[in-house]
């Protein structure tokens, strides 16, 4: 580990003692947790089954692009 990594690393920790909000140091420690986690995720036949579907749906060429996404988003947000 590089000395600019190591201090990357020292500023966090500092910055996190000095957190006061529980909130956001749950937040931190849930990160920590799953990108620490060594174990295999594995998927349900749900998971798999729609991760198959993107799959298709994308080599397909059924796609949208950023600002069509953002569109539709923000039209569905408009009419509640």
């Amino acid at each position: 580990m590089s000395s600019a990594e190591l201090q990357l690393k020292l500023d966090v920790i500092n910055r996190i003692t000095e957190l006061k909000e529980i909130r956001v140091i749950k937040e931190i420690k849930k990160l920590l947790d799953f990108e620490l986690d060594e174990e295999i995720y594995v998927l349900s036949q749900q998971q798999e089954s729609r991760i198959a579907e993107a799959r298709k749906e994308y080599t397909n060429g059924e796609i949208s692009s950023d600002e069509e996404v953002k569109k539709e988003i923000e039209k569905w947000l408009n009419e509640k």
